[in-house]
């Protein structure tokens, strides 16, 4: 669907600005948002450029440069590190072969370390995209990735 034709189920205020540019980036298939999204939302606001870029810089959940189809946002609040977030990183680094704030050469996957996600009590914790993963461990991280692997060559 159209950008304008997107932001356009918000109405115009300025406190919609999260959730529209959600629906931009979420709508962008290298998941992250453009120079274009970011005008086009402060011209639909009425704000300025620096504005809306300084929203999108701000917050962790968006990216101004392209990433995977898979974005994985490891955990690194207090309790998961102590709990083994390390080991978690360390295994999707592994399988992957790249490190927090790359893509995999096949634009599959991008790796982010993130503050906490609220699943203390299951540490510890990541999220794929919009799903999240608790009480982790390392076979369980292999699993998770040969199994999107899997299902992308079955896709295709």
């Amino acid at each position: 669907m159209d950008n304008k034709l997107l932001i356009k189920t918000f109405e115009p205020r300025k406190e919609n600005m999260l959730n529209i540019l959600h629906v931009l980036q979420n709508n962008n298939p290298q998941n992250f948002l453009t120079s274009d999204d970011i005008k086009l939302v402060a011209n639909y606001l009425n704000i300025t450029y620096s504005s809306v870029y300084g929203v999108a810089k701000y917050y962790t959940m968006f990216s101004l440069k392209p990433r995977g189809k898979y974005v994985i946002r490891v955990c690194k609040s207090p309790m998961c590190h102590m709990i083994g977030n390390k080991e978690i990183l360390q295994e999707i680094e592994n399988s992957l072969e790249i490190k927090p704030g790359e893509t995999s050469p096949d634009k599959l996957f991008s790796v982010e370390e993130t503050e906490c996600l609220g699943r203390c009590a299951k540490s510890p914790v990541l999220m794929i995209n919009d799903k999240t993963f608790t009480a982790l461990d390392k076979e369980k991280i292999k699993n998770i990735l040969q199994t999107i692997r899997f299902d992308e060559q079955n896709i295709k």
